[in-house]
């Protein structure tokens, strides 16, 4: 099998003072972080879409970055042999997990049947890798967005062919994530929305949403899909008006149609911060809910008002981040996927390790300094402090339903002036600045 990365070993811990910008200054898959070892909190993935099939292409200019298995002599040879530098890439950077869409894991066929057989062809060879390299497939999805078939959406399409196309896809791309082994399986709605209500029916368009997310899961729980099925939330971009927003829509959406029990959120950061909020907001409102299923790992541009999937280094938004995660007791059987891409003129192949490396040290840096910080516990005192007046008497009664409005308001009126309890909000975030 030939080296496709051939300049790169397999990237080694080396400790913070390391100067080699390929070995981990932070990430020590082996180092136990409270009750599991970084690896089992982390369970980093690599986006097979980005990593092995983005070309740096922008609106302005064609792609910059050429891959060598491109050059196979026909769609599953090719499909085989980016298997295999995918393989060898995540085994040198030590991911033991990675994700997919069907249409970037093969090259779409002129038919459903063609695209159907090539899939079951790239699974095969798939599986072997995935035995031979220890890596799992943390989840699979299909790519019902890009071609123009798609343009008013997949399962909320009003054409019924395009919605009977995309199952034909979804089915398959189930069918390959129960043949792999996958932890979980995602839907990513892109074209789920609108740009116009002139012409939309919203309310038919959500109840065919759920019609279809309902379906797909009695289909993979009959075929022996034992995950979760996730939904990853996003405002805008490419449709005006997505019907899953964000976490809150989401589970709005999931408890209004009976879908909770066996759906969850993939939270990406990008997404979370172009619906107007922060990172670590909608993964505790997830968490809240009982649904934080895993990440995808990016970051926006503050420059840039679009989603500009660039590798997470932000040390304060992930310290936020991994304190969620913590007190949310991890992220089960979801991971960190790191849904980025390298820059456009970053075009050595280098450039992919350097990334990658850089995020899981930050993540790691993270997770080591969020852990500290919570058993050091001055933020979760305060916190529970600033509450108390609701762990007992009339607080008490209040949270436990046992009092009426006529009551509450009774209260309120006797107890007179009352001294103003400060947030302390500069003093939390200096808190945290130490733990940076």
């Amino acid at each position: 099998m030939p080296q496709y990365f051939p300049t790169v070993k397999k990237v080694q811990y080396e400790g913070p003072e390391s100067k080699d910008p390929l070995a981990f200054r932070y990430y020590d898959a082996d180092r136990v972080v409270g009750d599991k070892t970084m690896a089992e909190h982390l369970r980093f993935a690599v986006a097979y879409w980005h990593s092995f099939g983005g070309k740096g292409g922008d609106p302005f200019g064609p792609g910059t970055i050429s891959f060598p298995w491109e050059k196979g002599r026909d769609a599953k040879t090719r499909a085989r042999k980016k298997l295999d530098g995918a393989f060898e890439f995540m085994e040198k950077i030590g991911a033991r997990f990675y994700c997919w869409h069907d249409y970037d894991l093969v090259e779409e066929g002129k038919t459903l049947a063609e695209s159907e057989d090539r899939m079951q062809d790239a699974a095969k060879h798939a599986k072997e890798l995935q035995k031979a390299k220890g890596i799992d497939l943390l989840w699979g999805t299909s790519n019902a967005f890009s071609n123009p078939r798609f343009m008013n959406g997949a399962a909320t399409n009003p054409d019924f062919q395009v919605v009977a196309h995309a199952a034909a896809q979804v089915k398959t791309a189930i069918d390959t994530t129960v043949a792999l082994g996958g932890h979980n399986y995602v839907f990513w709605g892109g074209r789920e929305g609108y740009m116009s209500l002139l012409n939309t029916d919203l309310k038919r368009e959500r109840e065919h949403m759920a019609m279809f997310l309902t379906m797909a899961r009695d289909y993979g729980r009959k075929n022996k899909f034992k995950g979760k099925f996730l939904i990853e939330p996003k405002p805008m971009e490419p449709t005006k008006h997505q019907y899953d927003y964000d976490s809150e829509t989401v589970i709005g959406f999931l408890r209004e149609f009976n879908l909770m029990d066996d759906f969850a959120l993939n939270i990406e950061v990008n997404h979370a911060t172009l619906a107007g909020h922060t990172f670590d907001h909608e993964l505790q409102v997830a968490a809240n809910a009982g649904v934080l299923g895993s990440i995808d790992a990016n970051r926006g541009d503050y420059q840039n008002g679009w989603d500009t999937d660039q590798f997470p280094t932000d040390p304060t938004e992930l310290l936020l981040a991994m304190r969620v995660i913590l007190k949310n007791g991890g992220i089960g059987a979801g991971g960190i996927n790191f849904d980025a891409k390298i820059r456009r003129n970053s075009t050595d192949r280098e450039d992919l390790f350097y990334a990658h490396i850089g995020g899981m040290d930050a993540f790691a840096r993270a997770l080591i300094n969020a852990h500290a910080m919570m058993e050091e516990g001055t933020l979760e005192d305060f916190v529970k402090q600033r509450y108390s007046s609701f762990d007992k008497g009339n607080g008490k009664k209040f949270e436990e339903g046992k009092l009426s409005l006529k009551q509450l308001a009774n209260i309120g009126k006797k107890q007179g002036a009352f001294d103003l309890q400060s947030g302390r909000q500069e003093w939390a975030e200096n808190v945290v600045s130490r733990w940076v």
